[in-house]
C-alpha cells in the first residue's frame, strides 16, 4: 500500500535539510573564511580588524563565545604603551601586544571577563605597542608564545 506524500511537508523537509547542510558546512569549513588572518608560531587565526576609535572601544564586548581559531586585531596609529580592559567582555582572553615590527612585546594571559563597569582593572603592555591581538584565553600558552615572536599577516591586513 502506498502513502500519498504531502508535497507541502516534503518541500519543507527538503528546505530544512538544505539549510541545515549549509549551516553545518559553514561551521565546519569557515564561513568566516573571508576574514583576514594572522599567523603565530604556525597557528592561523581569522581576525576581525578594529582600526578606528569606535571599533577599538567596542572590541569583543558582549560576545559570549568566539571560535578557537578566531580573534580580534587592533591597529593603532602610533607605537605607545597600550592598555586594555575587559569591561562588558564575557569571555576570558589572551591579550597580545606587538610593536611596530609585529614582534611580541608582552602578553596578558587568561585575562578574566569583567562586568563591574568602570571598576574593571586595566591590563597594560610592558613596552610600546602598535598592534594588539585578542585571542581566547589559553592560546598564547597553546602555541608557545614568547617575547619577540613575530606575527605574520595574511592578505587584507594593512602592513602599516
Amino acid at each position: 500500500m502506498r502513502r500519498r506524500i504531502d508535497m507541502k511537508h516534503a518541500n519543507r523537509a527538503v528546505l530544512a535539510r538544505w539549510i541545515a547542510t549549509g549551516l553545518l558546512a559553514c561551521s565546519l569549513s569557515a564561513c568566516g573564511s573571508n576574514l583576514p588572518w594572522v599567523q603565530l608560531n604556525g597557528h592561523r587565526y581569522r581576525v576581525e580588524i578594529a582600526d578606528d576609535d569606535a571599533e577599538r572601544a567596542r572590541g569583543l564586548m558582549y560576545r559570549n563565545e568566539m571560535a578557537v581559531d578566531h580573534g580580534m586585531l587592533f591597529l593603532f596609529e602610533h607605537e605607545t604603551p597600550q592598555s586594555f580592559w575587559m569591561m562588558n567582555t564575557h569571555i576570558p582572553l589572551d591579550i597580545l601586544y606587538f610593536d611596530a615590527e609585529w614582534r611580541l612585546v608582552s602578553v596578558s594571559r587568561n585575562t578574566p571577563p569583567c562586568s563591574s563597569g568602570i571598576s574593571c582593572p586595566s591590563y597594560p603592555s610592558k613596552g610600546r605597542a602598535k598592534y594588539v591581538l585578542e585571542l581566547n584565553a589559553g592560546q598564547a600558552k597553546a602555541v608557545g608564545l614568547k617575547k619577540g615572536d613575530r606575527l605574520t599577516l595574511g592578505p587584507g591586513i594593512p602592513p602599516d
